[in-house]
């Protein structure tokens, strides 16, 4: 945020302090000439060279208000980045900062981002949310008090883009996630966007894909009841089957760091479901999963785009499961094999959901502030507003006068150990 000079304030201070000595100087004076009894007429001067010296005041006043502090002028481009780059999700991090660099690189090389006449260079300013709800609202602070950011880029998780979203609201400062699908984040805001498809669109594609697509009819789900995403999800996805003539025959609930699921997957193995739903996390995906099989449930596992960043190739258990997901690289679209083939080349991987959404994340941001034609907060904000379409590297994003994009729902299925592309449902 861009803040104005304090010297700048100085020629107001003087002119004030002249003009008030210039007046005790004539009140003395005054005083003087009437214990003098020096008669009327230079009473009456007295009293027109006063009147000349609080307009001449009056002026200095003004003038110094007119040229009172002015906004620096910005030289660069502060974009701040909010990512768990330690804690329990430190690939989230990792492939947002990567894929921070990739745009940001790419703009820089080319001596900046052209606003107007003139480029900016960009600087990217990264803070550790440890994907902690707290870290991230503190990082949200430093880099909007401190560190001086005109935009924030993240959170990923909705957990931590909820609360960071109403800092940044209240800061007018524009934020930007990659990847929280919550309702929540964006709601009731005017400064805050994100990229990805939201839970309630997301939760019901799965719902009508179980009941279409696998031509299954009933379901049960293992869910996070501590955790917003997971909750909101289970709960769309829950509404849509049973509205689609379906049947939830268990909704079971864990709390963050549960260890074991013993309880839960007797019920789910006692109410024999022909599908599962699991809208959990990276880190607790993979071992249920594998309690899953284990105690002889053989039901169609499916996921949520929770489970981009799971190490599938060791784990046969998650043969034939299918999930939700914002980018398939495996997509022939001349863009994505473009963004897929920087990417790879810069850090030897192909590039998941995180990476391409945080990707896009700035491609929105650039052509907000290209479109408006100024570097402040309120422009971006402005410009990421008046977005209508946008083609990036995850799909087609249109905005309808809100922070929420329409976009499609990819959906892959796991052969082998790696996800393929299955199909793709448009709002």
């Amino acid at each position: 945020m861009f803040r104005p000079k304090q010297e700048n304030s100085y020629p107001f201070v003087i002119a004030a302090k002249a003009g008030i000595h210039a007046f005790r100087g004539m009140d003395s004076c005054l005083y003087r000439n009437d214990r003098q009894n020096l008669g009327p007429f230079n009473f009456i001067n007295g009293l027109r060279t006063i009147g000349l010296l609080l307009a001449l005041l009056l002026f200095l006043l003004i003038g110094a208000a007119a040229c009172g502090p002015t906004p620096d002028l910005p030289t660069e481009i502060r974009i701040g980045v909010i990512a768990p780059l330690s804690g329990e999700a430190p690939g989230i991090g990792e492939a947002t900062v990567w894929a921070a660099e990739l745009a940001v690189h790419a703009v820089n090389e080319a001596g900046g981002l052209q606003v107007g006449e003139t480029r900016y260079p960009l600087v990217l300013v990264v803070e550790d949310s440890k994907n902690i709800p707290d870290t991230a609202v503190t990082a949200a602070r430093k880099l909007i008090n401190q560190d001086n950011v005109i935009v924030l880029i993240g959170p990923q998780t909705s957990r931590n883009a909820i609360p960071v979203a109403t800092i940044a609201e209240n800061a007018g400062i524009p934020m930007i996630s990659p990847y929280s699908t919550n309702p929540a984040t964006t709601a009731g805001k005017r400064y805050v966007f994100r990229v990805p498809f939201v839970d309630s669109f997301q939760g019901a594609v799965l719902a009508h894909f179980a009941l279409d697509d696998l031509d299954v009819q009933t379901a049960a789900v293992l869910y996070d009841i501590a955790n917003d995403y997971n909750r909101d999800i289970a709960e769309f996805f829950q509404s849509a089957f049973v509205e689609g003539g379906g049947e939830i025959v268990a909704f079971e609930a864990y709390t963050t760091g549960a260890e074991e699921y013993d309880v839960q997957l007797a019920h789910i193995r006692e109410a024999q479901p022909q599908v599962i739903f699991l809208p959990n996390y990276v880190y607790e995906v993979p071992f249920q999963v594998e309690e899953i099989r284990r105690a002889g449930i053989d039901a169609i596992i499916l996921g949520s785009d929770s489970w981009d960043g799971v190490v599938f190739a060791t784990n046969p258990a998650f043969d034939g499961a299918f999930f939700s997901a914002h980018f398939a690289p495996d997509d022939a679209d001349a863009l994505k094999m473009d963004f897929v083939n920087a990417y790879q080349a810069a850090y030897g991987q192909t590039p998941n959901d995180i990476a391409a959404l945080t990707y896009d994340a700035f491609g929105l941001l650039f052509e907000a502030i290209r479109n408006q034609g100024e570097v402040n907060p309120e422009a971006i904000r402005d410009g990421l507003g008046g977005i209508e379409r946008y083609e990036g590297v995850t799909g087609t994003m249109t905005y309808s006068g809100s922070g929420d994009p329409a976009k499609s729902v990819n959906i892959l299925r796991l052969k082998d150990g790696e996800p393929q592309f299955y199909q793709a449902a448009l709002p």
